[in-house]
């Protein structure tokens, strides 16, 4: 797994994935982003034909004018503080999403950090827990590249300390 800075709407990949709504309409941060630099009309209209997507599960949509070939939208929830099993569902998010690009041919996946930060889990505990489901899927699947990318210097920085340690 590799982490980088930089613009998820970008990456040069075969699939990148957007944190959704289970409405699968757009919402601000990562997704409003993707919806923003896509050609958003026709990848609302193509949302709406799918009808929304369970939480902790994934759809795939075309990219429609986006480097990568498919957006992978996986459905989250909000954070509680911990007390409805979050931790276990931010996990399935990032695992859905990966099962959903390998399912569709994909050799590589650009992921973003997925329902962090306002009114989300504390970012801390979302890099932990993406930087070991991406790990743990991409050493069961080593022919994927798959990529961590973060927007900003500051978030990029603290996953760094976090998933790569000096010892």
């Amino acid at each position: 797994m590799k982490i980088l800075l930089g613009d998820i709407t970008k990456a040069e990949a075969d699939a990148i994935v957007n944190a959704a709504s289970p409405d699968l309409t757009p919402q601000p941060g990562i997704c409003a982003s993707i919806f923003g630099a896509a050609d958003s009309q026709r990848l609302s209209a193509y949302c709406r034909q799918l009808g929304g997507c369970r939480i902790g599960h994934a759809v795939v949509t075309p990219s429609f004018g986006l480097p990568a070939r498919y957006i992978i939208h996986v459905a989250g929830a909000g954070w509680y503080g911990g007390l409805r099993r979050e931790r276990l569902l931010m996990e399935q998010c990032y695992l859905s999403a990966l099962r959903k690009g390998l399912m569709i041919g994909c050799r590589s996946i650009a992921l973003p950090l997925i329902f962090s930060g306002d009114c989300h889990m504390p970012r801390a505990e979302s890099i932990r827990i993406a930087g070991q489901a991406i790990a743990g899927f991409g050493e069961l699947h080593p022919e994927l590249q798959l990529s961590l990318v973060l927007y900003r210097r500051g978030i990029y920085e603290m996953a760094q300390r976090i998933l790569n340690p000096v010892p």
